[in-house]
Parts: C-alpha cells; structure tokens; sequence
C-alpha cells in the first residue's frame, strides 16, 4: 500500500491544492528515505576507516580504532612495528583494499598488494568488530598484521639467494665471477672489486625490504659495494602463513656488470703500491671514471699534509690575496698564535708564488690560510669536492670541520697545509687534480663507463684553475715532486708529506724528520692542458712525498698514457 504523501500530485502542490501538513509530510518522508539510503553501519565505517589508514601508512590512527583491550595489550610502538615489519617481510610495496563485506560483526575487504620478491598477491582480510564504550572498534590480533593470515598464523620467508653476477674491466675482462669471485686478473683484481660481507647496520632495513635475509653476504667495498644491488639479483623463495604458503618466487640472477676498471691501469696501481700501506686512484678528468683503485683508495682517510695547497692556493687566487707577481720573503718557518710552523727540514722557503708552491713552503701557505680565514678555507674545500660523497657508493666523505669549529690562526694555518682535522682519501685527492685538470670542473667520480652521467660543476673560475695547474707544473719540472715527471709529458703534481703525530695533537707542524711519523702524498695529472689521468698516491709512514710517492703515481700515469 503506498503511503499517502506519495501519491500527491505536483499540479495539486503548484496550484496551492494541498494544505500546508500535507507538505511537511512530504519533505519529512524525502528527508528519511535519503538518510535511510545513506546510513552506513558503524562496524563497516570504523573498518573502512582503519582500512584507509593502513592503505595510507598511518599505523596511529589505525591503532586509535583498536579496542580498549587490544590497545593495552599491543602498544603503539609494538603496533607499528608488527605492521612494518609484515609487509617488510613480505617485501610489498603498498597495500589497496577494496570491496568492503560485512557479516555477523566481522568486516572482510579484498586486499592487492604489489610487493618486490613475490609479485603481486591478491589475498583477504578479516576484521573483528566489537563494541566498546557505546563505539564499534577493531578487535585486534596479532594475525591482523598481514593481510591473508589466520588466527594463530605470522608470517615468515624462506629465502632461496640468486647467483651473483660478474663484475668486468672495460675490456671485459673477468674481475669476479662466481661464488668464489675469482677473477682472470688475479690478485691485481683483489683491492678494486672489494669484499663481501655482513650486512652493514646502515643497509639492514633497505636489503631486508628487498627481501635478503639477516645472514646475507652482500657487497661491502670496492666494486662489489658499488653495484651490489645490481649484481646481487633478486632473492626468491616462499612467503609464509605459518605452515602454509602464500606465495612463491624463483630468485633472478644477478646482472654482469661492466665497470670503468683499466686491466693495464690496475695492474700498475697495485704493483706500484707493491704491497705497502697505502693506495693509488687513477681516473679519467674528463667523466670521473675510475680506471683502478689499490690499497685503501676508496675508504683510507689520512691527513693529506701539503697536496693540500692545491685547494689553499686555489682559494687564495679566488680571494684576491696572492697572485703571480707576489713575493715572498725566505724563511725557515711561520709564527702563527705564538707557535712556530717549519718548513720540511728547516728550509730557508720563499721568492715568486709559483717558486713557494714549487719548493712547498709552509711559512707561506700557512699564513696565506690564517689570512684567508677558516670560512673561505672551508669553501674552497668544498669546491674540490671535499664534505661531500665523492659519487661512488661506499666510497669515504673526505672532511674538513665547519669553520666554526677549526679554531684560531694557528688551526686555521694547520689546515690549510693539510694538517689539523683534515681528511681525506686518494681517491679524493685523486678529484683535487682533476678539478685544475678540468679548469675548475668538478667531475662525479664514478665506476659506470662513461661517468656517472651527472654533468661536472664549476667550482672555480678557468682562470684560477689555469694559474695552479702552471704552478703544478713547476713541482714536477723545478721543484719537490721531480721523480713523478715523464719524458716528452707534461706532468702536473703536487708533493705532500703529512705529519701523522702532529695531526694527533701530540707537536705542532711540522714535527721533525721521522719518516715512520710521516704519511707520502702525490697527486697529478697528464699531460698539462690536456689531460686523460688523475692521480693519487698514498703511503702511509711513508716518508716524504717527493720521495716515495711521486715515483709510484709515475709509474700509474705512466700505464694510463700508454693504454688505448
């Protein structure tokens, strides 16, 4: 029978027909029909809310929806931690959920959820619903962690681990291939391609998401760090409702990788390391490629002692405080807050700029950093490269402290000839050259061939770069780094002998002339205006650069100028 109100007709409404309860009659019927439409159990609300927050990672509403009981039973922090640490488990990307059913207090939802391991899984979720305190809220258990789980269930992997791929020169040949990662190169392959191992602390909760187990070998320096996700593969295996399985994924094998690694340029790095403490990075100026790296090249921090003036020079230039016309007065040593600063063996140390740098003078660059003062000091730094990743994954940060920090002249001074809190790998040093070798360009070092396709910044104006790399070749040619330079090449350089108590506090610069208490530097690049190497030379307790770590950076410049 239809209701009365309903079969008013609108000409009766229009033309004033109807009396004035009739209509009120009316708009309260339409009025209770639209609600009636519109009225959403509060069991399917509260679920549809605490769904939509979980699709959206906001794991404090959805614990605000549990129930009383189930709050106190499971904290916010175990909360979070149980839902993230499932869909970790389950390597999944993110969770959808749709298509909403309740029945008998219990709210079920389609879930879709795409992950890295195991594809994309299509499973369900059931939520209880109680009422506590007058409201409809979640009753939560720990199976409600994961969506596809029964009472009593958590989730688990078995993982089954992919084969490795193999890491080649540029010419392809072998640098580690297989389980054993033996390489055609032999022991000369050894400091470039690096070491497996534990997993980091810094890369647990990364790989774990990937889907590697706690007990993984993953690359952890050298080559096999830098590309470890790409040679690494994908892991396969099952992924687990207690006993059940709800997914399964064969593991994809590592890709071979080929890197910017010289057979020719290597061999000659390691052989001219010969064993000792120490290292030797070669690179290309020009895209930053990485041709070899022995020793501790990527990962050895040491005080870089007086390769150093590159960046106090460059910055000097920058500022207007020095130029080529400059003189300066000999002198055995500089007083800076009281302490006196010697030259290397007490040399009488002075004349042109370029004569200063030649001899390496540090009654003239430290005072020249004390007068450009620790901010500029710092910036300059940082147009070489310096408190920043150089571009290689695992590779050190070279630093330097804030300028705020370094402290008074003296510091300031200590600093600018290398000492102090200065740190820095070769391969750093190795950039240093090549930012005078690329008029001012700093590359992104890289072990892609080709670069790591990020164009290089200016830092520094051509000109600037241009004046020191004139003077670095009168280190090779006239001055302390003598036994780097190569017939018919112009050679760029810079000696560095890095004082190694004296950076440990224990005696101002420059110490005395034990060569177990100093570290040998050498940086260059060739030829001189046209550059295809980078070098840097490391020798801890190494005596003095001039010495022992010119004629080894010779020997890799060298090698890389006679490969094709």
């Amino acid at each position: 029978m239809r209701h009365p109100a309903s079969s008013l007709r609108l000409s009766d409404v229009l033309a004033g027909r109807v009396a004035p309860a009739a209509l009120v009659a009316l708009a309260a019927f339409t009025l209770g029909a639209a609600l009636g439409a519109a009225h959403v159990p509060p069991e399917r609300e509260v679920a549809q809310r605490y769904l939509d927050a979980w699709q959206r990672g906001d794991h404090a509403t959805m614990h605000g929806l549990l129930t009383p009981e189930a709050r106190r039973a499971v904290g916010p922090q175990e909360f979070r931690a149980a839902i993230r640490g499932a869909a970790t488990t389950a390597t999944a990307t993110r969770l959808e959920f749709d298509d909403l059913e309740l029945a008998d207090g219990t709210v079920s939802a389609s879930a879709a959820v795409p992950t890295r391991v195991f594809g994309d899984l299509a499973l369900e979720v059931r939520l209880t619903v109680e009422e506590a305190d007058g409201e409809q809220r979640i009753a939560w258990r720990p199976h409600h962690a994961f969506p596809g789980l029964r009472p009593g269930e958590r989730l688990s992997r078995d993982t089954r681990l992919p084969e490795r791929g193999a890491l080649l020169a540029r010419d392809r040949t072998q640098l580690a291939a297989g389980p054993l990662r033996t390489s055609e190169l032999g022991v000369a392959a050894a400091p470039v391609v690096g070491e497996l191992g534990a997993i980091p602390r810094e890369r647990a909760d990364r790989l774990r998401a990937l889907g590697w187990p706690a007990d993984a070998q993953v690359g952890v320096s050298g080559l096999e760090r830098a590309f470890d996700e790409r040679v690494a593969g994908r892991p396969g295996g099952d992924l687990l409702a207690g006993e059940r399985v709800l997914a399964s994924a064969r593991p994809s094998p590592g890709e071979d990788v080929r890197t910017s690694v010289s057979v020719a340029v290597q061999q000659a790095a390691v052989e001219a390391l010969a064993g000792r403490l120490g290292a030797i990075v070669a690179l290309d100026p020009a895209t930053g490629e990485v041709l070899a790296s022995s020793g501790i090249g990527l990962e050895g921090l040491q005080p870089p002692g007086s390769t150093f003036k590159v960046v106090t020079l460059a910055g000097a230039l920058e500022a207007g405080i020095t130029g080529t016309d400059r003189r300066y007065e000999p002198m055995t040593s500089a007083t800076l807050e009281g302490v006196e600063l010697q030259n290397a063996n007490g040399a009488l140390c002075g004349g042109t700029l370029l004569e200063t740098f030649a001899q390496s003078c540090n009654s003239v660059y430290a005072p020249m950093g004390a007068q450009l003062g620790a901010q500029r000091l710092v910036e300059a730094a940082g147009d070489f490269g310096f408190n920043a990743p150089p571009g290689v994954e695992g590779a050190a940060v070279s630093t330097l402290p804030p300028a705020g920090e370094i402290g008074d002249d003296l510091a300031v001074g200590a600093t600018a000839i290398g000492q102090g809190r200065v740190q820095a790998t070769a391969l750093q040093m190795a950039l240093v050259s090549a930012v005078i070798a690329r008029g001012g360009v700093l590359p992104r070092a890289s072990f892609e061939v080709g670069g790591s396709g990020v164009e290089g910044e200016r830092t520094m104006p051509a000109e600037v770069a241009r004046t020191v790399e004139r003077l670095m070749v009168a280190v090779v040619e006239e001055g302390t780094g003598g036994a780097a330079a190569i017939p018919g090449v112009r050679v760029a350089g810079k000696t560095g002998t890095a004082e190694l108590r004296a950076t440990q506090g224990e005696c101002p610069p420059v110490c005395g002339s034990d060569p177990t208490d100093t570290s040998a530097w050498f940086l260059a690049h060739a030829p001189a205006g046209d550059p295809e190497v980078a070098v840097a030379a490391l020798l801890v307790q190494g005596g003095s650069g001039g010495e022992t770590a010119a004629p080894a950076a010779a020997e890799v410049l060298r090698a890389a100028l006679e490969t094709e």
